[in-house]
């Protein structure tokens, strides 16, 4: 009985320690723009299209069903992820914008990063390399 309780305590500790995992908003370590929480929301709404030096961003999430896009959007948006959905279904039904590219992985978004210098998108805080540059943590 006494295992079953240090196995169980475990279990808990490990699936909350992940679920308390942070999610880092990442650049291009080239950008030297700033952001703040409002300008991250405001681009991953649509309402801001291009950097202050007048290039397009291009917009990076992680699929749906990844624990990161979750916390990400109820942190950083206030939005859960079939609300977010509906909000991006609106806005490409008007022809008022294109949602955010889905990446597969961690690994794959810094990718895309690292090889898009107007592109920003969220990992795990644990999966960062110096091959971006963090902006801010959800």
């Amino acid at each position: 009985m006494n295992l079953f309780k240090i196995t169980f305590t475990t279990i808990l500790l490990l699936i909350s320690s992940v679920s308390l995992a942070e999610v880092s908003v990442i650049v291009n370590s080239a950008n030297t723009e700033s952001f703040d929480e409002k300008t991250i929301k405001r681009i991953y709404l649509g309402k801001i299209k291009a950097l202050a030096n007048g290039e397009k961003v291009t917009v990076l999430t992680l699929t749906d069903d990844a624990p990161e896009t979750t916390q990400f959007r109820e942190s950083a948006l206030n939005k859960s992820n079939s609300q977010f959905k509906s909000y991006w279904s609106k806005i490409a039904f008007t022809g008022k914008g294109t949602p955010p590219t889905e990446v597969a992985s961690n690994a794959e978004m810094i990718n895309a990063i690292k090889s898009d210098p107007s592109s920003i998108g969220f990992i795990n805080s644990n999966a960062v390399t110096g091959d971006v540059k963090v902006v801010a943590t959800f």
